[in-house]
């Protein structure tokens, strides 16, 4: 028997529940290394443009396909558009069902970390040793990367199991504070460190050459490709929380707040990575950009590395750095499993419970497979960003634009007095500009892949 249509307490939940899913580890380590790559202050301008322009667009649509139909992303489309465009609602699962495992692989290895850096915070132990050679060994493990994965499965799906209200809302309320107020400090205290001043320079000044060939063309790609994964775009995961938000909430002035919150935190992980990572390779004599191109590695062996030359403070610092690392993962994996657990529901008509205990079970099993094989992780990773999440937000944007139509949407986005401004450009951006762009955003993927060319980002 299925339950009745959850729904969230108020606007506010509804906001910080979504931007605490916009807020993940793309945030924390990728928006840092490609601002630094692609021209530091350009980089930002483009970044912020696009989140409040095609990022907008996208997310209001999102939002409304899921309000107007009260269903998840697996039966929207199709209830709203007919059999034809039920392949957006699948694609649109596929997604976060082939995400969350592996995601919870690398919110095992945070857990790991935070645990470690609590530990050692409370005794005084020394930091670690050798940060790369830890890192390697406990991933090679195998088993202890597969028991933090499962502890990490096992909080989410009880947060999960909890309920909208009482489970998502409730965790939301607290986390997204403790994340902003954590990111915040830390990136004042960072900012004032000797030597930081160079690295903020190297931040926020545009350098257009970094980018090398192609420079404009490359950081606009750039810009693009990390606003679109860092939004939750095609994901399922607005869908579903749109379709849980209250008909007397704009979503207009959610999706600005939204957009807002995640652009600040992107900023200012910035400010908390680059200075320290700037002056460390200055000191070393690695070139910046080198030493920021470290992928997760820069979580997990560069930083712990660098907070080891900061002395006893240098496990306060490492512990307040992965506690904020630990929000901003678990928070995004709720989300990610609410989409498929709530998909479950609405296409088996089945209750919360079981759906998301078959569900973590069915990441627990899978994820296996990437806690014991990076390359089956990077695999997975470069399947669903490259190819599938582009394909699913065209789709989805053809959906809206050309077949559902954007009067329809927009009749949705003003429901209850609210208002839509600039309605025209939304309805261009979302009929022209929406598909072409990710597009584009296809079509480098494809050719960073390949390595075909400058065109890779």
């Amino acid at each position: 028997m299925a339950e009745s249509r959850a729904s969230w307490s108020g606007h506010l939940s509804f906001i910080l529940a979504a931007a605490a899913s916009a807020i993940g580890l793309g945030n924390l380590w990728r928006f840092p290394y490609l601002a630094a790559q692609y021209g530091g202050g350009a980089f930002i301008a483009v970044y912020v443009a696009l989140s409040l322009t095609l990022g907008f667009t996208l997310l209001v649509t999102e939002i409304a396909i899921g309000r107007k139909s009260r269903q998840s992303q697996l039966t929207a489309f199709s209830l709203l558009g007919g059999r034809r465009w039920a392949w957006v609602g699948i694609l649109s699962t596929v997604v976060p069902f082939l995400i969350s495992p592996y995601y919870a692989v690398i919110g095992g290895w945070v857990v790991k970390y935070l645990a470690h850096y609590a530990a050692a915070a409370a005794t005084g132990a020394p930091a670690i040793a050798d940060p790369s050679r830890y890192f390697d060994a406990f991933v090679a493990s195998g088993v202890w990367p597969s028991v933090f994965m499962a502890f990490f499965i096992a909080m989410t799906i009880a947060i999960i199991m909890l309920g909208v209200k009482n489970g998502i809302e409730k965790v939301n309320a607290v986390m997204m504070p403790l994340l902003f107020l954590t990111a915040l400090g830390l990136a004042v205290y960072i900012m004032f460190l000797p030597g930081a001043a160079a690295g903020i320079k190297y931040y926020l000044v545009p350098d257009f050459s970094r980018a090398g060939p192609g420079g404009l063309g490359k950081i606009f790609l750039g810009a693009m490709g990390q606003m679109f994964f860092s939004l939750s775009l095609a994901m399922g995961i607005m869908v579903t929380y749109g379709s849980y938000m209250r008909r007397d909430s704009s979503i207009p002035h959610a999706a600005v707040r939204i957009a807002l919150a995640d652009t600040f935190i992107a900023i200012l992980s910035g400010f908390m990575v680059i200075p320290v990572v700037h002056a460390f390779a200055v000191s070393r004599g690695i070139d910046p950009e080198t030493a920021l191109k470290a992928g997760p590695g820069l979580l997990f062996k560069s930083l712990p590395e660098i907070f080891g030359t900061f002395g006893p403070v240098g496990n306060i610092l490492a512990l307040a750095f992965f506690s904020l690392v630990f929000f901003a993962a678990l928070t995004s994996a709720i989300s990610m499993s609410e989409a498929c657990v709530a998909a479950i529901c609405d296409y088996l008509g089945c209750r919360r419970r079981p759906a998301a205990f078959w569900f973590g079970v069915f990441c627990v099993l899978t994820g296996l497979m990437s806690a014991l094989s990076m390359r089956t992780l990077s695999f997975v990773d470069s399947v669903v960003n490259c190819a599938l999440m582009p394909v699913a937000a065209i789709g989805i944007a053809l959906f809206a634009g050309w077949s559902h139509g954007p009067g329809a949407i927009m009749d949705e986005l003003e429901a209850h007095g609210a208002k839509m401004r600039f309605s025209r450009a939304f309805s261009i951006a979302l009929r022209y500009f929406a598909p072409l762009l990710v597009t584009a955003i296809l079509v480098s993927e494809m050719c960073r892949v390949l390595g075909i060319g400058g065109w890779s980002i």
